[in-house]
């Protein structure tokens, strides 16, 4: 069954750039030319809410892993973390020396990593804020910047046509992909952390094993390809383009699976929920669409119980690599070791860890907010005090 369009967002008065669905899906973020950050609730009764706060085009969003923080990059040269559950609360740090075209958090939540027009990529820790290390090796603009999922590898593309994998300890550039014939506009890691995916304004999708460093798959379209995102399972990849689609790849087929119109002009970004279930996707059109995933009904199945390994056949399709690190993930649950009530004691005390983590969020992000808060006064005090000694040595004159 092809997926199906379920709901239509109108809120935007320009260009959306950037799509992103909270942890429980219950939000969604999107960043739009038009200065704005927008959370939209998906249940019906709720409202949507307008952040304001950039003085120029939101370029970027991303939501935390626990949700409780979206970050956003702009124009202005700035990135802004904002709660979404307070309207309009944010801080905002001067991350770059041009526009910041990406912002990404990693799987654990303590960092960012930013992507910009002055070509470099850097590195924050999201508590404060500090500026931690600066990746410059890239001749051009970056368009997009990631962590792996375990958070040893950085993966950045650039106008300067190249993909560049970075150690994130050592912060050396471990390999440069050259293979695209444009810009490459995004890029991203596969959920199992083996290779990752690239588009660009050559019209292609590519997927490199960052193992081994060789290109897997290549998919070749009529049009710039803006953005990219992976299903969680891994299986499938959903692309935006300029000629106003949507496509869905099947990585284990290796072929097009759907070609999905709902946009008028370009599609400039997607996004798959972290269940896969749902996708959102933005365009030229100034609208959010979100979609229901139907394609493959047994994927949750799939992503509890992923088939053993040993069903691949190694000469069947180039992407088998792929899904090794996935297969093997995923059996190791069923450990036959482990009972039941172990599982649901681990899952309980994720919960708890992952609510924890998410009021640490709010702490962090409300002490910021206090400390700037600090500073404008201190800032206004410091000037009331030499406005007062100027009239005294004034009148004394």
């Amino acid at each position: 069954e092809d997926p199906t369009l379920e709901r239509h967002f109108k809120g935007h008065r320009d260009a959306v750039t950037s799509v992103d669905f909270s942890l429980n899906k219950k939000q969604l973020a999107s960043g739009s030319m038009d200065s704005c950050l927008m959370i939209w609730s998906m249940k019906p009764q709720m409202r949507a809410y307008r952040f304001v706060g950039h003085k120029d085009a939101v370029m970027c969003v991303q939501f935390s892993p626990s949700g409780h923080l979206v970050a956003s990059g702009s124009r202005d040269k700035t990135v802004r973390l904002w709660i979404p559950s307070l309207k309009g609360e944010s801080t905002v740090f001067k991350a770059h020396t041009a526009t910041v075209r990406s912002v990404s958090f990693s799987s654990d939540g303590q960092s960012i990593v930013t992507a910009s027009d002055d070509k470099t990529v850097k590195v924050w820790t999201v508590h404060r804020q500090k500026f931690l290390f600066s990746l410059s090796q890239h001749i051009n603009w970056v368009r997009c910047a990631r962590f792996s999922p375990d958070g040893r590898l950085i993966v950045s593309s650039s106008d300067d046509k190249t993909v560049k994998l970075w150690d994130k300890t050592s912060r050396e550039c471990i390999h440069s992909f050259c293979e695209h014939a444009g810009f490459v506009n995004h890029v991203d890691f596969h959920p199992s952390g083996t290779c990752i995916a690239a588009a660009g304004t050559d019209s292609t999708v590519k997927l490199w094993d960052v193992r081994m460093n060789r290109l897997l798959q290549h998919y070749q379209g009529n049009s710039v390809v803006n953005s990219l995102s992976f299903h969680p399972s891994g299986n499938y990849l959903v692309t935006a383009s300029n000629d106003s689609t949507l496509k869905i790849l099947d990585l284990l087929e290796g072929r097009l699976l759907y070609t999905l119109h709902g946009h008028q002009g370009p599609a400039t970004c997607v996004a798959f929920s972290r269940s896969g279930d749902l996708f959102a996707s933005g365009g030229s059109d100034e609208q959010v669409m979100v979609w229901k995933t139907n394609f493959d009904a047994d994927y949750g199945d799939a992503l509890k119980t992923q088939k053993s390994c040993s069903t691949v056949d190694g000469s069947h399709h180039t992407g088998v690599e792929m899904d090794s690190g996935i297969h093997h993930k995923k059996t190791k649950t069923q450990d036959s070791g482990r009972n039941h009530e172990q599982q649901e004691v681990e899952a309980s005390l994720a919960n708890t860890l992952e609510h924890i983590m998410g009021q640490l969020d709010v702490l962090t992000q409300t002490v910021s907010i206090l400390e700037q808060r600090l500073t404008l006064t201190e800032d206004k005090l410091k000037e009331c005090l030499e406005n007062q000694q100027k009239i005294i040595q004034n009148k004394t004159n």
